[in-house]
Order: C-alpha cells, then structure tokens, then sequence
C-alpha cells in the first residue's frame, strides 16, 4: 500500500512541484501508514527508484539517449544506463530515509502523548 501511494503521488505532484516532492510524500506516508522501519524505508526507496529510472527512460528514448551519454561522460561513466542507476540510486536514498524519518517521527510523538 505505501508503495502505490507514493508512486502515485509522486508521480502526481513532480509534474507541478520540484524534485523534492519526494520527500514530503514519502515522509507524510510512511508517518501515516507505514507499518515498520523496513517498510518505511524500502518501500518508498524502491517506488521513487523505479518512479526515476521509468521517467528518465521516457525522457531519454526518443533523443537516442544523447544527454543521458553527454552527462555521463561529464560524471566520467563510460555508458548512459550508469547515470539513470546513479539517478535512481539517489532519488530512493532521499525518499527512503525521509520514509524512515516519518515513521519514527510517529512512533515519537504516539509516546510523548502516552507519557503525558
């Protein structure tokens, strides 16, 4: 469940708003429904990396890869498919461990209202 919800309001809200989109949406989700720390984190982790890696292909096919190539050779990687795995790598980091934080952001504030 968390992974379909951060797919698709993600997907939703990067077409209006910045890259960091991400972020807010895999922290509120994962505060509201994640269920453990390892759903928290690799749930939105694996949705945002696929998310990227589908984008970056829709973006990158119809022009023969050509910036994809010309960035990557800029990073110093040989091959473009290098830089859409170093983009999907560091688009679900983000989103995994703000996923995390949002989980343990709950689990924090339910026992600071159970102390008082």
């Amino acid at each position: 469940m968390v992974f379909i919800v951060i797919l698709i309001l993600s997907f939703v809200l990067q077409t209006f708003f910045p890259w960091w989109t991400i972020i807010v949406v895999s922290f509120a989700t994962c505060g509201i429904i994640g269920k453990t720390g390892k759903i928290s984190f690799w749930q939105p982790f694996l949705a945002i990396a696929i998310l990227w890696i589908g984008m970056a292909l829709y973006k990158s096919v119809p022009n023969n890869h050509l910036l994809a190539s010309r960035v990557a050779e800029m990073f110093g990687l040989k091959v473009w498919p290098a830089i859409v795995a170093v983009t999907a790598l560091i688009g679900g980091l983000a989103a995994g461990i703000s996923g995390y934080c949002g989980y343990h952001f709950r689990k924090a504030t339910i026992r600071s209202k159970a102390k008082a």
